[in-house]
């Protein structure tokens, strides 16, 4: 199987690449994509915007009342988010932004496009959300304290429209329309290097993600705890999108059989009229060093079917499973 790096490598590659054309590909075309000899490794999570879930929404006007009291504003939140004093996004806020009552954050609600029912507070997305400190124990001011730990929970009131809006499929604002929607369909790494990689994955901001087995994948792979605890997957992609600032969630879906994935799904999900579909794959070279196997397709020489919906799908790790 391909390492960490080339595979984190190519997605990097093929996401932030400029596409502008389009090919039929039936069923796949091969595009070759040079491997990276290393990956820039971040250092600590940074939280470019604050994410939350729809279950975390305060259902009481207790913190809404307390939010306005310290704040000093007549203008009732949208809603408001208590998180406790532990939290990641707590310790993140005063150790790292050092904020104090009444300052701005960016923050958001998550949101799946794929549920049919959604809460009325999915997919909130604001630049204005104001933190109000709520102190706990023996500490009385409502700041960080000097070592820069939490002083005690921390309410985040969202603010009334326009200052937030809704990312929907309807309403798009502050989302790049004219690009494309990507999805990945992957050979399923090993569980180590899946956690390395969902995050990235939402990061980049892909659409829907197919995880497969392959000719060296093994089947005890799919019995790892990431998809037995889907509350550890979920948290994995959030991680990328808070990076990201963005709040959609990518579609996941597991294929445990590629060949009847192939036969059954892929038409139905990616119709070839209306979807690019490629193969990255590295480019094979001999040991002189040249260049050996078909001539290389570019990802600017892609061409969409569909110039409505430029829709693209990435396979990699999977070429030599493919069925003949």
């Amino acid at each position: 199987m391909m390492s960490t790096t080339s595979i984190l490598g190519i997605i990097v590659m093929l996401l932030q690449s400029s596409i502008s054309a389009a090919i039929r590909i039936q069923p796949l075309a091969f595009c070759h994509v040079k491997q990276l000899s290393r990956f820039h490794k971040g250092s600590r999570l940074q939280l470019n915007r604050i994410l939350f879930d729809t279950s975390e929404i305060d259902k009481s006007d207790a913190s809404v009342c307390a939010s306005r009291q310290e704040s000093g504003t007549d203008e009732t939140p949208m809603a408001t988010v208590t998180l406790p004093k532990d939290d990641y996004r707590t310790v993140h806020i005063a150790k790292i932004l050092g904020l104090k009552n009444g300052d701005s954050v960016r923050a958001g609600t998550v949101i799946n496009t794929s549920d049919e029912e959604r809460d009325k507070f999915a997919g909130l997305l604001t630049d204005d959300a104001t933190i109000t400190w709520l102190p706990e124990g023996k500490i009385k001011k409502a700041e960080p304290t000097k070592n820069g730990d939490p002083p005690g929970s921390l309410c985040i009131s969202i603010p009334q429209p326009p200052k937030t809006y809704l990312s929907t499929p309807s309403r798009n604002e502050g989302w790049d329309d004219d690009a494309p929607k990507v999805s990945l369909l992957l050979a399923l790494p090993r569980p180590l290097q899946l956690s390395r990689i969902l995050p990235m994955v939402s990061q980049l901001g892909v659409d829907q993600l197919i995880l497969t087995n392959a000719m060296k994948v093994p089947k005890d792979y799919f019995g790892s705890h990431i998809f037995r605890k889907p509350e550890v997957l979920r948290g994995l992609l959030v991680e990328g999108l808070a990076q990201s600032g963005d709040v959609r969630l990518p579609n996941v879906h597991v294929a445990k059989r590629l060949k009847v994935f192939i036969e059954d799904e892929l038409d139905e999900l990616f119709p070839p009229d209306e979807v690019a579909r490629v193969i990255a794959h590295p480019q094979r070279r001999d040991i002189d060093g040249r260049e050996v196997g078909p001539v290389p397709l570019r990802m600017t020489d892609v061409e969409f079917p569909n110039s409505d919906t430029r829709r693209l799908l990435v396979a990699v790790g999977l070429l030599k499973s493919l069925p003949k």
